[in-house]
Protein backbone atom coordinates (compact mmCIF):
# COMPACT_ATOMS: atom_id res chain seq x y z
CA UNK A 1 0.00 0.00 0.00
CA UNK A 2 2.60 2.68 0.60
CA UNK A 3 4.33 1.90 -2.88
CA UNK A 4 0.88 2.02 -4.31
CA UNK A 5 0.32 5.58 -2.08
CA UNK A 6 4.08 6.88 -3.49
CA UNK A 7 3.25 6.19 -6.84
CA UNK A 8 -0.25 7.87 -6.72
CA UNK A 9 1.92 10.94 -5.13
CA UNK A 10 4.19 10.65 -8.01
CA UNK A 11 1.52 11.05 -10.89
CA UNK A 12 -0.51 13.80 -9.40
CA UNK A 13 2.77 15.80 -9.10
CA UNK A 14 3.26 15.35 -12.64
CA UNK A 15 0.04 15.87 -13.61
CA UNK A 16 0.00 19.24 -11.33
CA UNK A 17 2.68 20.30 -13.60
CA UNK A 18 0.95 20.06 -16.88
CA UNK A 19 -1.79 22.82 -15.38
CA UNK A 20 -4.83 21.59 -17.34
CA UNK A 21 -5.11 18.75 -19.81
CA UNK A 22 -7.05 17.16 -22.13
CA UNK A 23 -7.25 13.06 -21.38
CA UNK A 24 -7.41 11.37 -24.98
CA UNK A 25 -9.78 9.13 -22.91
CA UNK A 26 -11.09 5.42 -24.35
CA UNK A 27 -12.79 4.22 -21.18
CA UNK A 28 -9.76 1.66 -20.29
CA UNK A 29 -8.04 0.87 -16.91
CA UNK A 30 -5.31 2.93 -18.50
CA UNK A 31 -6.86 5.92 -19.52
CA UNK A 32 -9.72 5.86 -16.61
CA UNK A 33 -6.84 5.86 -14.24
CA UNK A 34 -4.81 8.73 -16.10
CA UNK A 35 -8.48 10.83 -16.31
CA UNK A 36 -9.29 10.32 -12.61
CA UNK A 37 -5.73 11.26 -11.40
CA UNK A 38 -6.28 14.82 -13.79
CA UNK A 39 -9.90 15.15 -12.36
CA UNK A 40 -8.59 14.97 -8.54
CA UNK A 41 -5.70 16.82 -9.29
CA UNK A 42 -7.05 19.78 -11.59
CA UNK A 43 -10.70 19.70 -11.58
CA UNK A 44 -12.55 21.53 -14.11
CA UNK A 45 -8.57 22.15 -15.71
CA UNK A 46 -9.08 18.59 -16.68
CA UNK A 47 -11.36 17.13 -19.61
CA UNK A 48 -11.97 13.37 -21.00
CA UNK A 49 -11.96 13.30 -24.75
CA UNK A 50 -13.06 10.50 -26.90
CA UNK A 51 -12.06 9.96 -30.18
CA UNK A 52 -15.58 8.48 -32.02
CA UNK A 53 -14.59 7.61 -35.44
CA UNK A 54 -15.60 3.99 -37.57
CA UNK A 55 -13.45 1.97 -35.54
CA UNK A 56 -15.27 2.52 -32.04
CA UNK A 57 -17.88 -0.10 -31.41
CA UNK A 58 -21.10 1.71 -29.89
CA UNK A 59 -21.28 0.06 -26.37
CA UNK A 60 -17.43 1.41 -25.46
CA UNK A 61 -18.75 5.04 -26.26
CA UNK A 62 -21.29 3.89 -23.77
CA UNK A 63 -19.30 2.54 -21.54
CA UNK A 64 -16.55 5.93 -21.94
CA UNK A 65 -19.57 7.82 -20.43
CA UNK A 66 -20.22 5.69 -17.72
CA UNK A 67 -16.78 5.22 -16.48
CA UNK A 68 -16.41 9.78 -16.56
CA UNK A 69 -19.63 9.55 -14.82
CA UNK A 70 -18.34 7.25 -12.45
CA UNK A 71 -15.22 9.37 -12.28
CA UNK A 72 -16.75 12.88 -12.17
CA UNK A 73 -15.16 14.65 -15.05
CA UNK A 74 -16.31 16.72 -17.85
CA UNK A 75 -16.96 13.80 -20.94
CA UNK A 76 -16.90 15.26 -24.49
CA UNK A 77 -16.07 13.82 -27.83
CA UNK A 78 -14.40 14.39 -31.43
CA UNK A 79 -15.89 13.03 -34.03
CA UNK A 80 -14.44 12.30 -37.73
CA UNK A 81 -14.03 9.50 -40.25
CA UNK A 82 -11.57 7.31 -40.17
CA UNK A 83 -12.34 5.58 -43.47
CA UNK A 84 -11.87 8.85 -45.47
CA UNK A 85 -8.24 8.84 -45.22
CA UNK A 86 -7.22 5.97 -47.89
CA UNK A 87 -4.05 5.23 -46.07
CA UNK A 88 -5.98 4.02 -43.14
CA UNK A 89 -8.35 1.92 -45.44
CA UNK A 90 -5.58 0.02 -47.01
CA UNK A 91 -4.65 -1.11 -43.65
CA UNK A 92 -0.95 -1.73 -43.90
CA UNK A 93 1.49 -2.80 -41.47
CA UNK A 94 1.50 0.33 -39.66
CA UNK A 95 -2.03 1.23 -39.41
CA UNK A 96 -1.60 2.02 -35.73
CA UNK A 97 0.53 4.61 -36.91
CA UNK A 98 -2.03 6.30 -39.16
CA UNK A 99 -5.09 5.77 -36.46
CA UNK A 100 -3.72 7.60 -33.59
CA UNK A 101 -1.91 10.09 -35.69
CA UNK A 102 -5.63 11.36 -36.94
CA UNK A 103 -6.83 10.51 -33.22
CA UNK A 104 -3.98 12.58 -31.44
CA UNK A 105 -4.42 15.68 -34.14
CA UNK A 106 -7.84 16.00 -33.51
CA UNK A 107 -7.18 15.75 -29.71
CA UNK A 108 -4.62 18.49 -30.22
CA UNK A 109 -7.11 20.40 -32.22
CA UNK A 110 -9.33 19.82 -29.31
CA UNK A 111 -7.02 21.34 -26.54
CA UNK A 112 -5.62 24.62 -28.75
CA UNK A 113 -9.18 25.38 -29.24
CA UNK A 114 -10.70 25.14 -25.86
CA UNK A 115 -7.62 26.56 -24.22
CA UNK A 116 -5.75 23.36 -22.62
CA UNK A 117 -2.40 23.22 -22.35
CA UNK A 118 -1.75 19.77 -22.67
CA UNK A 119 -2.73 16.13 -23.95
CA UNK A 120 -2.09 13.46 -21.88
CA UNK A 121 -3.21 9.32 -22.64
CA UNK A 122 -3.01 5.99 -20.91
CA UNK A 123 0.17 4.89 -22.35
CA UNK A 124 1.79 2.97 -19.24
CA UNK A 125 4.95 1.29 -19.16
CA UNK A 126 4.41 -2.13 -20.24
CA UNK A 127 3.58 -0.82 -23.62
CA UNK A 128 6.51 -0.07 -25.52
CA UNK A 129 7.69 -2.52 -27.68
CA UNK A 130 9.66 -3.12 -31.01
CA UNK A 131 6.16 -3.17 -32.95
CA UNK A 132 4.26 -0.20 -31.28
CA UNK A 133 4.23 2.13 -34.41
CA UNK A 134 0.84 3.74 -32.60
CA UNK A 135 3.29 5.00 -29.88
CA UNK A 136 5.44 6.85 -32.58
CA UNK A 137 2.64 8.76 -33.16
CA UNK A 138 1.94 9.48 -29.96
CA UNK A 139 5.33 10.95 -29.32
CA UNK A 140 5.97 12.52 -32.35
CA UNK A 141 3.25 15.05 -31.54
CA UNK A 142 4.49 15.74 -28.17
CA UNK A 143 1.77 14.17 -26.09
CA UNK A 144 2.14 13.46 -22.54
CA UNK A 145 1.94 9.61 -21.07
CA UNK A 146 1.82 10.55 -17.20
CA UNK A 147 1.68 6.26 -16.21
CA UNK A 148 4.71 5.90 -18.71
CA UNK A 149 6.77 9.25 -17.35
CA UNK A 150 6.04 7.45 -13.66
CA UNK A 151 6.93 4.25 -14.87
CA UNK A 152 3.79 2.50 -14.29
CA UNK A 153 3.25 -0.96 -15.82
CA UNK A 154 -0.27 -2.16 -16.12
CA UNK A 155 -0.40 -4.29 -13.45
CA UNK A 156 0.15 -1.26 -11.00
CA UNK A 157 -2.34 0.57 -12.78
CA UNK A 158 -4.80 -1.77 -12.21
CA UNK A 159 -3.42 -1.62 -8.61
CA UNK A 160 -3.62 1.59 -8.90
CA UNK A 161 -7.55 2.02 -10.46
CA UNK A 162 -8.75 -0.76 -7.49
CA UNK A 163 -7.33 1.92 -4.92
CA UNK A 164 -8.97 5.07 -6.43
CA UNK A 165 -12.01 2.39 -6.25
CA UNK A 166 -12.62 2.61 -10.10
CA UNK A 167 -14.72 0.18 -11.64
CA UNK A 168 -12.80 -0.36 -14.32
CA UNK A 169 -10.05 -1.75 -12.75
CA UNK A 170 -10.35 -5.38 -14.21
CA UNK A 171 -11.84 -4.58 -17.19
CA UNK A 172 -9.94 -7.27 -19.87
CA UNK A 173 -7.84 -4.60 -22.85
CA UNK A 174 -9.31 -3.70 -26.10
CA UNK A 175 -8.89 -2.20 -29.24
CA UNK A 176 -10.68 -0.65 -32.05
CA UNK A 177 -12.45 -3.16 -34.28
CA UNK A 178 -9.86 -2.80 -37.03
CA UNK A 179 -7.61 -4.57 -35.10
CA UNK A 180 -9.79 -7.27 -36.45
CA UNK A 181 -8.98 -7.44 -39.70
CA UNK A 182 -6.12 -8.47 -41.07
CA UNK A 183 -3.34 -5.87 -42.54
CA UNK A 184 -3.73 -5.49 -46.24
CA UNK A 185 -6.87 -6.13 -46.22
CA UNK A 186 -8.90 -2.83 -46.76
CA UNK A 187 -11.05 -1.56 -43.49
CA UNK A 188 -14.90 -1.04 -44.80
CA UNK A 189 -17.46 0.04 -43.24
CA UNK A 190 -19.30 -3.65 -43.42
CA UNK A 191 -16.41 -5.12 -42.22
CA UNK A 192 -16.40 -3.36 -39.08
CA UNK A 193 -20.00 -2.96 -38.47
CA UNK A 194 -20.46 -7.10 -39.00
CA UNK A 195 -17.26 -7.30 -36.64
CA UNK A 196 -19.10 -5.02 -33.89
CA UNK A 197 -22.29 -6.95 -34.15
CA UNK A 198 -21.10 -10.16 -33.95
CA UNK A 199 -18.65 -9.10 -30.91
CA UNK A 200 -22.02 -7.83 -29.39
CA UNK A 201 -23.84 -10.78 -29.65
CA UNK A 202 -21.69 -12.95 -27.95
CA UNK A 203 -20.36 -10.81 -24.87
CA UNK A 204 -24.47 -10.42 -24.79
CA UNK A 205 -24.31 -14.40 -23.84
CA UNK A 206 -21.50 -13.93 -21.01
CA UNK A 207 -18.09 -14.01 -22.58
CA UNK A 208 -15.88 -12.23 -21.24
CA UNK A 209 -12.77 -11.67 -23.65
CA UNK A 210 -14.00 -11.46 -27.65
CA UNK A 211 -12.43 -11.07 -30.80
CA UNK A 212 -14.27 -12.32 -33.71
CA UNK A 213 -11.14 -11.83 -36.78
CA UNK A 214 -12.83 -11.11 -40.35
CA UNK A 215 -10.74 -12.33 -43.13
CA UNK A 216 -13.24 -11.09 -45.54
CA UNK A 217 -16.36 -13.47 -45.69
CA UNK A 218 -15.19 -15.27 -43.15
CA UNK A 219 -14.94 -14.82 -38.97
CA UNK A 220 -12.59 -16.79 -36.91
CA UNK A 221 -13.69 -16.46 -33.61
CA UNK A 222 -11.28 -16.13 -30.42
CA UNK A 223 -12.17 -16.41 -26.49
CA UNK A 224 -10.54 -16.33 -23.46
CA UNK A 225 -8.88 -20.28 -22.74
CA UNK A 226 -11.30 -20.27 -19.97
CA UNK A 227 -14.36 -19.41 -22.19
CA UNK A 228 -13.59 -22.49 -24.86
CA UNK A 229 -15.45 -25.11 -23.74
CA UNK A 230 -18.43 -22.50 -23.17
CA UNK A 231 -17.98 -21.49 -26.79
CA UNK A 232 -18.41 -25.48 -28.01
CA UNK A 233 -20.90 -26.38 -25.96
CA UNK A 234 -23.25 -23.52 -27.08
CA UNK A 235 -21.31 -23.06 -30.99
CA UNK A 236 -25.10 -25.46 -32.50
CA UNK A 237 -27.14 -22.12 -31.15
CA UNK A 238 -24.26 -19.45 -31.65
CA UNK A 239 -22.83 -20.03 -34.74
CA UNK A 240 -26.36 -19.11 -37.02
CA UNK A 241 -26.44 -16.22 -34.84
CA UNK A 242 -23.09 -14.80 -36.02
CA UNK A 243 -23.79 -15.97 -39.80
CA UNK A 244 -26.77 -13.56 -39.73
CA UNK A 245 -24.33 -10.69 -39.10
CA UNK A 246 -23.33 -11.12 -42.41
CA UNK A 247 -20.61 -13.48 -42.60
CA UNK A 248 -20.32 -16.37 -45.32
CA UNK A 249 -18.44 -18.66 -42.61
CA UNK A 250 -17.77 -18.52 -38.86
CA UNK A 251 -15.38 -21.14 -36.99
CA UNK A 252 -14.08 -21.60 -33.64
CA UNK A 253 -10.09 -20.57 -33.25
CA UNK A 254 -9.14 -23.60 -30.93
CA UNK A 255 -6.17 -22.21 -29.76
CA UNK A 256 -8.63 -18.80 -28.03
CA UNK A 257 -7.63 -15.35 -28.17
CA UNK A 258 -4.05 -14.29 -28.84
CA UNK A 259 -3.07 -10.38 -29.36
CA UNK A 260 -2.65 -9.22 -33.01
CA UNK A 261 -4.72 -12.66 -33.93
CA UNK A 262 -5.82 -11.57 -36.79
CA UNK A 263 -2.51 -11.78 -38.90
CA UNK A 264 -1.27 -14.98 -36.86
CA UNK A 265 -2.40 -17.22 -39.71
CA UNK A 266 -1.31 -15.08 -42.48
CA UNK A 267 1.43 -16.09 -44.42
CA UNK A 268 0.16 -19.85 -44.18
Amino acid sequence: MAALQRQLAQLTEHMRELRSVVVAYSGGVDSALVAAVAHRTLGAKAIAVTAAAETLAGKELEHARLIATEIGIVHRTVTYSELNNPEFVRNPKHRCYVCQGMRMDHMLDFAQAHGFDHVCDGTNASDPGPDRPGLEAVRERGVVSPLLAARIDKATTRALARHLGLSVADRPANACLSSRIPHGQPVTLIQLNRVEHAESLLAAQGFHVVRVRADRVAARVEVGTDELASLHQRWSTLEPELLATGFDSVTIDARGYASGGADRDQGR
